[in-house]
């Protein structure tokens, strides 16, 4: 039986990957070649069109898993993302219950779902139709991400919510939520996150987190954070480029 991404994320085991944000799929088969678990695309923040979502993809097939964080809670960024052939989506900014069960309806065949069928490449353009359909609704993951304060706080709704596969906290949004933007180690931030991941873990569900250095991973790893993003490639460019020149002006 092939196992999916979605269930080693169910796993709750350490899955490490890095955030996409050049739309070169270039850049994304690389990543993929170096030994990262899963690759975070990035709609939201990247400079990614749906097409640039699609090359990514076509680059790392077969090596690496792609989650796309789409930009919005919106149905037609969702289909067009799974119809390009995304292992799942992570969904940004996700408050409510209400929200979390739109994102998981937008993402689902009928009966578990709405989302529209199609035919694209997730489908190998009509040639592997009818086992795709039967088998997306258990292959793609949907993952939430919890960054802002009104999420923390409604985070026991959002949990009873069927058919998310993993939250996701993103540290830097909801610290500014908090009106603490970019002190992601202030207590009140920390204790936020720590709520997150204990209401997570009493009803058995990952969390992932970002981080942006790999230093920074191994506490959250130690703590049950199993979905890590850590860096993103532009940063890791940034860094190896002024290791070269403080190296050579050493």
């Amino acid at each position: 039986m092939q196992t999916f991404f979605r269930q080693k994320i169910k796993d709750k085991k350490p899955c490490i990957g890095t955030i996409v944000s050049i739309p070169s799929p270039e850049t994304a088969e690389v990543l993929s070649l170096v030994g990262f678990d899963w690759l975070f695309i990035d709609m939201e923040h990247g400079a990614f069109d749906v097409l640039a979502v699609q090359r990514a993809l076509q680059a790392a097939a077969g090596k690496t898993p792609c989650l796309i964080r789409v930009p919005a809670l919106e149905e037609v960024w969702i289909k067009k993302c799974l119809d390009a052939g995304a292992d799942g989506i992570i969904v940004p900014h996700v408050n409510s219950a209400a929200e979390a069960a739109q994102a998981v309806r937008f993402s689902k065949y009928p009966p578990a779902g709405s989302r529209s069928v199609g035919l694209a490449r997730a489908h190998g353009y009509g040639n592997h139709f009818s086992t795709y359909l039967n088998q997306a609704n258990d292959a793609v993951a949907v993952v939430l991400q919890i960054e802002h304060i009104d999420a923390v706080n409604h985070i026991d709704e959002i949990l009873s919510v069927d058919n998310i596969d993993a939250l996701f906290i993103g540290p830097y949004d909801l610290s500014a939520s908090m009106g603490l933007t970019g002190r992601v180690n202030d207590p009140a931030v920390v204790a936020a996150i720590d709520t997150v991941r204990t209401q997570a873990a009493e009803v058995g569900m990952p969390v992932g987190i970002f981080v942006a250095a790999a230093a920074e991973a191994r506490p959250y790893i130690a703590e049950g954070h199993g979905l890590l993003a850590i860096s993103t490639d532009m940063m890791m460019l940034a860094d190896a480029a002024r290791q070269i020149i403080e190296t050579v002006k050493k």
